[in-house]
């Protein structure tokens, strides 16, 4: 019934929604940062607050212009007219590592399109996913929208959210969370968007401005405790810079293990096959006294300088923490090829990334 009546709203009454959503959510954004962090014990309060911040405030700013129902546009030449209708009830899956960000955004883009949402929280976070949900539904309906537009799962159950992904009256997925999850999304037969583990590669070309590449990769690895599943898993340093940018980490207080000081965190990354769920969204020196390893609580990231990219390589696997990978290449072709092959031991169609002067290096470019 909420869908109904939601599916008949103008675009400005939709907008009307949306703002009112935004402007609610960047009012809590402090509190339910805190929430986040002490129900899951991952990442820290003030990048978590950024984060509820993006997703209201740079989020909205990216939609309020755009038109999403009604008539889109007139063609006359070809007697074309596009006209935006809602596609239905989402069912979006949120992760444990941004619970509440992930439903500020999602509930963002939904109400925008005129489509009723229900989310269905991880059980490690469901107190803090269903408060944003509440929060957000009550700023909803305090602006006209029907009860029931934004709702979410009383109990964080995988049978729970497994009967919503298939629920007759869900007619799209999003679906943001672990491999296993976004699989599950893809294969309920219903249309999904899913983004799930990365492993992204950051190659820092000889042409680089070294002293940006290392300070870029430190500020992203490190932002939230390295939980964003885009951050950089792996930095590839062509030879020829390789000293000169281990001297920038190192002088920037990443911290570079060494000995068996990299067997203990290697055999602390991976446990049973599985990322350590231990060590996600945990300090460099928390991860590190979790190893058995002393380092100085200043320490932003832990370096393991390794040489296979093979999945039987604990560093080559996405970490969700200050751990990073650190691999010398002896030209560009060879950086290029492990970073493929980085990309394909997390799955592909996700990120990566090089630092590289544009003038000098047009080549690669082109």
């Amino acid at each position: 019934l909420a869908q109904e009546r939601l599916a008949e709203y103008s675009q400005e009454q939709l907008d009307t929604i949306v703002r009112a959503v935004a402007d609610a959510f960047v009012k809590e954004a402090v509190s339910l940062a805190e929430e986040a962090v002490q129900e899951t014990g991952f990442g820290n309060i003030r990048d978590k607050t950024a984060k509820n911040r993006f997703a209201a405030e740079k989020v909205l700013s990216a939609v309020k212009d755009m038109k999403a129902v009604g008539l889109l546009s007139k063609d006359p030449e070809k007697k074309l007219w596009e006209i935006g209708v809602p596609m239905g009830v989402i069912a979006a899956i949120v992760p444990s590592t941004n619970p509440t960000s992930t439903v500020c955004y999602k509930a963002i883009i939904a109400l925008k399109a005129g489509c009723c949402i229900v989310f269905s929280p991880h059980p490690k976070a469901h107190s803090c996913t269903r408060r944003a949900a509440e929060l957000i539904a009550k700023a909803a309906e305090a602006a006209g929208a029907p009860k029931g537009a934004v709702s979410c799962l009383s109990y964080p159950m995988l049978s729970g959210c497994q009967e919503l992904m298939s629920a007759p009256e869900v007619s799209l997925i999003l679906a943001t969370g672990g491999p296993g999850m976004v699989k599950a999304a893809y294969s309920s037969g219903k249309p999904a968007l899913g983004v799930g583990a990365g492993n992204t590669p950051a190659i820092i070309d000889e042409s680089a401005d070294v002293k940006v590449a290392v300070n870029s990769i430190l500020h992203s690895k490190t932002f939230d405790n390295g939980m964003i599943c885009a951050s950089e898993q792996s930095t590839i340093v062509l030879d020829s810079i390789y000293d000169a940018v281990k001297a920038e980490f190192a002088k920037r207080g990443a911290y570079f293990l060494e000995g068996e000081e990299l067997d203990k965190v290697r055999k602390t990354i991976i446990i049973n096959g599985a990322l350590n769920a231990k060590i996600v969204g945990q300090k460099a020196h928390t991860i590190a006294k979790l190893a058995g390893v002393d380092v100085p609580e200043t320490a932003k990231v832990l370096i393991g300088e390794v040489e296979s990219v093979d999945i039987s390589e604990e560093f080559a696997h996405e970490k969700l923490s200050p751990v990073l990978a650190m691999y010398r290449a002896k030209d560009i072709d060879d950086a290029f090829d492990k970073a493929e092959h980085l990309i394909a031991d997390g799955g592909y169609g996700h990120t990566s990334s090089i630092y590289l002067n544009a003038v000098t290096r047009k080549d690669l470019i082109d």
